[in-house]
């Protein structure tokens, strides 16, 4: 794999790859964007690059040269001088064997998987690399544990922070590196990616325009689609209920929700090895908000213009219906509610408590559109 291979961030890649030419290198690197749109394929181009013994610079372009000792044992996966950070880690540390996985990406891991090897020097590259992936979860204590490293970084020392939200870095974290910012995916590349991946058109289109750019999302949405977990089918179910859904109906519909989370959260671990399941059941449960906020959105904007181009396509006169039943600035407030509860999710409240929370945001006779 190459720069060439990754999708829609031309101007990400000729940042880096103009530094390089240049030897204007930075110590510390944030990779900022949306979830899933190419963040960490080109972190791993980019370490590459910076431990490769050949390097390839031509028309302007830097590239590794994939043939050296270094590119080898890179693609192997066992580079000596290449570090990839994660808060599953936390198993691997000293004081946190046997317990789950952390929410937060915790000092331990930082201390004992980057500072401490971050002391030693490179043994086979001129430097040394390290991704840390979603930053956005260390907490304060972690990025105060980086900041003496951030400050007075060892020369042969390349740091790259992987971040979905960049307000939640300290500023001082920032400060001391340098911020590249990711695009999301344009729609027709990510419904050519997921039509290869097997899925009709239909679904093919409506995962990509739900995904908002994210490529790997998308992806993993069309893999689970090719297995028994009926996502698609359930996204259907899921607007048809928010249109005829009562209150009295509210309880039940919030535990069959619950056993249908469940259940594409145990698809989904067969199919990813490496993510925990607390953070699997955290994704399909904010899979799950995001249909309703889609709907909502797509209800949103066809009030105000009757042409707008809805997400759930194959579901408009179910939007439409949304759309005659709550104003424009009811579903906006609707809306900021489903991020809330989005939030939620993040800090594990109670999911059958957020589903029912979730359906009593919709189903809110007080708040109708009369």
């Amino acid at each position: 794999m190459s720069f060439n291979d990754i999708f829609c961030q031309d101007k990400a890649i000729e940042t880096l790859q103009r530094a390089f030419i240049s030897d204007r290198l930075a110590n510390a690197y944030i990779f900022t964007g949306p979830e899933g749109i190419g963040k960490f394929k080109t972190a791993l181009e980019w370490a590459k690059l910076l431990l490769c013994n050949t390097p390839v610079i031509q028309n302007n372009t830097a590239d590794s040269c994939g043939s050296c000792q270094s590119c080898q044992l890179f693609e192997a996966g066992s580079h000596p001088d290449f570090n990839h950070v994660y808060k599953e880690l936390k198993e691997f540390t000293e004081d946190g064997k046997g317990k789950a996985a952390p929410i937060d990406l915790p000092i331990s891991v930082i201390r004992e998987f980057l500072i401490e090897k971050a002391s030693t020097k490179p043994s086979l590259s001129k430097g040394k690399v390290f991704i840390v992936s979603e930053a956005e979860k260390l907490n304060t204590s972690s990025q105060n544990s980086l900041l003496k490293i951030l400050e007075e970084p060892p020369e042969y020392y390349r740091i790259i922070l992987l971040c979905t939200c960049l307000d939640k870095l300290l500023p001082t974290t920032k400060s001391r590196s340098q911020i590249v910012q990711f695009a999301s995916v344009v729609v027709d590349r990510i419904i050519e990616s997921i039509r290869v991946i097997g899925l009709d058109e239909n679904r093919s289109r409506y995962f990509a325009l739900l995904s908002q750019g994210s490529l790997g999302m998308a992806c993993q949405w069309a893999k689970l689609e090719l297995t028994d977990a009926d996502l698609y089918k359930i996204k259907k179910e899921l607007i048809d209920s928010l249109v005829n859904c009562e209150y009295p109906d509210i309880l039940d519909l919030a535990v069959e929700l619950l056993n249908k989370s469940k259940n594409i959260a145990n698809i989904w671990t067969d199919i990813d090895k490496t993510t925990s399941r607390a953070d699997i059941n955290r994704r399909v449960n904010k899979t799950l908000v995001k249909i309703v906020i889609s709907a909502l959105h797509d209800a949103m904007k066809l009030n105000i213009y009757e042409d707008y181009e809805i997400i759930n396509f194959d579901q408009k006169e179910q939007i439409k219906k949304l759309a005659e039943r709550f104003s424009s600035e009811l579903l906006a407030e609707k809306i900021s509610d489903c991020f809330m509860i989005q939030q939620w999710i993040e800090s594990s409240v109670n999911e059958k408590l957020v589903f029912e929370h979730l359906l009593l945001n919709i189903i809110d006779s007080d708040k109708m559109h009369v």
